[in-house]
């Protein structure tokens, strides 16, 4: 950027840097002259959406020269439904990594602190700084998980918003509801929380051994208790960017004065209701990905590289080295994974678990470039 338009903005915003999506796939293939290139870095579902979504997407009926349905009135009744709560407790944005910053930038004043967990996702400090906040993280363990403990001992008067993404990305941690619980009862009235839970869905209680830490189930004592959702990750929808967050009634309508109008497509509102309505294809999902999960996890045993315990559709690895010449000779042989170095961890790489050839050709790839 030129000095000259770097000199007019806002001093919050000159400490902004883009959010990294990752590569193009498509243009990195062509590119490197590659037959095969796998996407592992974004967290997509390999799988893709329920069978319903696929046949409409194949022939959207929509009627293409008229805005969307602005309020996305059918997809909320469908999300009031399939929740058991009210349509005006809803709010559509495209992708949560929207709604997530809009809720930054609709509460906080200069001065105020935005406070999340040291790893947490890199769009809770991008949205502090967006809205003229101040950014506070709060200190993890040495499973780099953040403690309930240790999220409220850094809360101060200036506090006004709290992020926590449960299961959290990258490291794949997660609370239990005890956990939750006693987080919430502890937190000031004051203070807004945002549960981000994109990767909910791929959580197995049977794996945990216990109930799966669930925002709903506090919501109705907590009405600074805001939960945030989407259809990019189990449901297979990460193209047509639809995300929610469901708050108490008077939280979404203060949102709704906000948010950009047309948000959100007609053909991304018809696919996620669709998507909403096929719970069986999210029960089978959430089973493939942890088959794939328990077996590349067994593969990697075999390597020098230590693996987080993660209940996502990714894991977190960290090797006895720099990660980023690892990282480049996995893309140059057609796999993509996620770099850790925006978090201050650049002796990690974060995978997405894939179909099973997808998690083959990044076991092979590992094990090729580890034993040179």
């Amino acid at each position: 950027m030129s000095n000259r338009f770097q000199s007019l903005l806002p001093a919050h915003v000159q400490q902004l840097v883009a959010y990294d999506p990752g590569y193009e796939p498509s243009e990195l293939k062509v590119r490197l002259g590659l037959k095969e290139m796998v996407e592992l870095g974004s967290n997509e579902n390999s799988f893709g959406p329920a069978a319903a979504v696929q046949a409409y997407l194949r022939n959207p009926q929509i009627p293409g020269f008229r805005y969307p349905d602005a309020g996305g009135r059918a997809l909320k009744a469908a999300l009031a439904q399939h929740y058991q709560r009210q349509a005006g407790q809803f709010t559509l944005g495209n992708g949560t990594h929207e709604l997530l910053t809009l809720i930054a930038e609709t509460f906080c004043n200069p001065g105020d602190e935005v406070l999340y967990a040291r790893y947490g996702f890199a769009v809770y400090r991008l949205a502090a700084l967006g809205a003229g906040a101040t950014p506070v993280a709060a200190a993890v363990d040495a499973t780099l998980n953040v403690s309930p403990e240790a999220l409220l001992a850094a809360i101060t008067e200036r506090t006004k918003l709290v992020y926590l993404a449960n299961p959290n990305n990258p490291t794949g941690t997660i609370w239990s509801q005890a956990q939750l619980e006693f987080f919430v009862a502890r937190l000031p009235e004051s203070v807004i929380f945002i549960l981000d839970e994109a990767y909910i869905e791929y959580v197995d209680p049977a794996l945990l051994g216990t109930v799966v830490a669930d925002g709903l189930a506090i919501q109705a004592s907590a009405p600074n208790l805001v939960l945030a959702r989407t259809f990019s990750k189990a449901y297979g929808l990460a193209s047509l960017r639809v995300g929610y967050t469901l708050a108490h009634a008077e939280f979404a309508s203060v949102l709704e004065r906000t948010r950009l109008s047309f948000n959100c497509n007609a053909i991304a509102l018809k696919a996620a209701a669709l998507a909403l309505e096929d719970q069986q294809h999210i029960a089978w999902v959430r089973a493939q990905i942890a088959l794939e999960r328990a077996w590349v996890l067994e593969q990697l045993a075999a390597l020098p590289i230590k693996v987080f315990p993660s209940v996502c559709n990714f894991v977190l690895l960290e090797f006895d080295r720099d990660a980023a010449p690892i990282e480049q000779a996995l893309v140059q042989r057609g796999v993509i994974v996620r770099p850790m170095r925006a978090y201050q961890l650049p002796q990690h790489l974060r995978v997405t678990i894939g179909v099973r050839h997808e998690n083959a050709m990044l076991l092979a790839a590992l094990s090729e470039i580890l034993s040179l």
